[in-house]
């Protein structure tokens, strides 16, 4: 290999090494400040929950209102209450019959007229 080629992949290589290194330091910054983001949308969460939490206790500690007296049912005459009966009969079949005529149905050959045994 000439010198100039194994210069050539070494800076190449070092060039390589230096935007990997850049990459990993931004991505690492980039994680810690996702993580500050996530505690505090977590801590805002915590925050919403207990609130909702606090009121539906105080909700369960209220009595519910007093529902008014359920008023008496009146009798209902039988036969307006009994359905009409419905009896269903069945349509008998449709058979349908379509007769075609053969005109290859074997006769010809049962005649003996094959022909061709000259």
């Amino acid at each position: 290999m000439h010198k100039l080629h194994v210069t050539a992949i070494a800076l190449l290589l070092a060039g390589a090494a230096v935007f990997g290194a850049v990459a990993v330091a931004r991505t690492t910054g980039l994680g810690a400040a996702a993580r500050q983001s996530n505690d505090v949308a977590f801590a805002a969460r915590v925050h919403q929950l207990s609130t909702y939490a606090a009121k539906l206790r105080k909700e369960l500690r209220a009595k519910p209102p007093v529902l008014p007296a359920v008023p008496r049912a009146r009798p209902v005459a039988a036969t307006a209450s009994s359905a009409p009966r419905i009896v269903y009969h069945q349509p008998p079949p449709v058979v349908v019959t379509v007769h075609h005529r053969h005109e290859d149905d074997g006769s010809r050959e049962a005649d003996g007229g094959g022909g061709g045994d000259d």
